[in-house]
């Protein structure tokens, strides 16, 4: 545990020495004239893609340049599309070390300080849920997260500090918030039943470097206290198809659930389009105080291969092994199984971006084994206007009928049924707060409940949200 925190310790003041000196250079230095990205014209449309819009560096304000014109450090390429895994990888735009298609647009801030690239992307959702059916709740909350990042050539390769931050800690009251069916973590000592915990306030915390080895392979480290493993996919906070979509996915601890993971190692070699990566890390998933970071010893391990067979497609398979990560079951250890295919298409006024993704865990002790299936799809068109939808079918335990009750002692969790969850939202950008990309939206999700269930639940509840969506970036208007 004292290697661990002094671990910690040691990156953390990492993290604070590089965004210091980031920040005095954003103070006190100018950006050489042959080293400012170049403007282009302000569209002919009254409205952006958050992050496509570009301000010269002279004036000192954050460039809202789309993630998609920064594959490498060198100035030259400001501009340049990535068109390889590899220009994907040193983005490092998505959760951890994982990676989407390169044509996904991930809209974002940044901005050329002296050696250091700047950048910042993140997305907040104010929400006002209602839940049909005996088990029903209602509740007004926020889901959050920001990304602050800085990036620069250090010796042979290319070196990235990087933090996640979310403030859902306070503005998810209760510790979470409502979801029918959901199930995973705990609350008070207890289980976590028909709702989603928070994010912790610090998501990830990181160091990378990214080494070529030639022209076509690249050798990656990631050393993160509290960070993402190579396990899964993106996880469903930072995906292009969920990213309209303020409601976790029913199979989160069984497919992404390692996004928040403590003290985690991770080294990553790819060539061309395939890659293949290898982690450790502490097992045991965030407790239920979400303010602090947790620490413990790198107990558990996993591994993933990323093949990336055009510009528009990128498909994962992992495997993990974790030790007791629930906190009620620490004598409980799982195997994890993840697979997952997404394409993204790149449309005039748009974009389309869709999700498969098969989560199974295996308990070690008992046995007991249950999967989640997603497919999650979301279009923008005609510049302002979002549609998405997702469907899931995810096995659920008799853990759902501990509601607001603590676990018996040597409690028998079994399989209790199948639960699906059909969901559709539409969303629409609207012209509020200069800088900020800001949509209103609803969602509804319609559920078809197993047998054992229908008593307490009804055969079909019903949740809706609406909100209100914000997201940063530059725009003269």
């Amino acid at each position: 545990m004292r290697k661990n925190a002094c671990f910690c310790r040691v990156l953390l003041s990492i993290a604070l020495t590089v965004g210091a000196t980031a920040w005095a250079q954003h103070q006190h230095q100018s950006v050489p004239a042959a080293e400012q990205p170049s403007t282009q014209q302000p569209s002919t449309s009254d409205h952006q893609m958050p992050g496509m819009q570009q301000t010269p560096a002279s004036q000192g304000d954050m460039q809202g340049m789309d993630h998609e014109q920064m594959p490498g450090m060198d100035h030259g390429e400001m501009n340049h599309k990535p068109k390889t895994l590899i220009e994907a990888i040193e983005h490092h735009g998505a959760s951890g070390t994982s990676v989407e298609p390169n044509s996904t647009r991930a809209p974002m801030l940044m901005a050329m300080r002296g050696k250091w690239m700047l950048m910042f992307h993140g997305t907040a959702f104010l929400n006002a849920l209602q839940q049909s059916g005996p088990r029903g709740s209602d509740k007004v909350f926020s889901t959050n997260w920001v990304m602050p990042m800085a990036q620069r050539q250090l010796g042979p390769g290319k070196f990235t500090v990087r933090t996640m931050l979310s403030f859902e800690p306070g503005t998810i009251s209760n510790r979470f918030y409502p979801e029918l069916f959901q199930q995973g973590e705990t609350a008070f000592g207890m289980p976590i039943v028909d709702g989603q915990h928070p994010h912790d306030f610090i998501m990830e915390l990181a160091v990378l470097y990214d080494l070529k080895l030639g022209k076509e392979s690249l050798l990656s480290f990631y050393f993160a206290p509290m960070g993402d493993p190579a396990m899964g996919p993106t996880a469903y906070p930072h995906r292009a198809s969920a990213a309209e979509n303020p409601i976790a996915a029913l199979g989160h601890h069984l497919e992404d659930s390692t996004h928040i993971a403590d003290d985690v190692i991770t080294v990553g070699l790819t060539h061309r389009f395939v890659r293949f990566e290898a982690s450790g890390f502490h097992g045991r998933e965030p407790d239920e105080f979400r303010w602090d970071i947790d620490s413990g010893k790198i107990d558990s391990w996993s591994t993933r291969l990323t093949i990336q067979p055009g510009q528009n497609w990128s498909a994962q398979y992992s495997f993990a092994r974790l030790t007791g990560p629930e906190e009620l079951h620490p004598q409980e250890d799982l195997q994890r199984m993840t697979a997952s295919v997404m394409y993204n298409r790149p449309l005039a006024h748009g974009n389309w971006a869709s999700t498969l993704l098969w989560g199974r865990n295996r308990g070690l002790q008992n046995g007991l084994v249950w999967n989640g299936y997603l497919a999650e799809s979301t279009v923008r068109f005609a510049e302002r206007n979002y549609a998405w939808g997702r469907v899931e079918n995810v096995d659920r335990t008799n853990e759902l009928l501990l509601r607001d009750l603590p676990e018996p002692p040597d409690f028998p969790e079994n399989i209790i049924g199948r639960v699906q969850a059909y969901s559709a939202g539409y969303e629409r950008d609207v012209d509020l707060v200069p800088h900020l990309a800001t949509g209103l939206g609803a969602q509804l999700t319609v559920y078809s409940t197993p047998d054992a269930l229908k008593a307490q639940y009804g055969d079909h509840p019903v949740g809706g949200v609406v909100f209100l969506r914000i997201r940063p970036f530059t725009k003269e208007r």
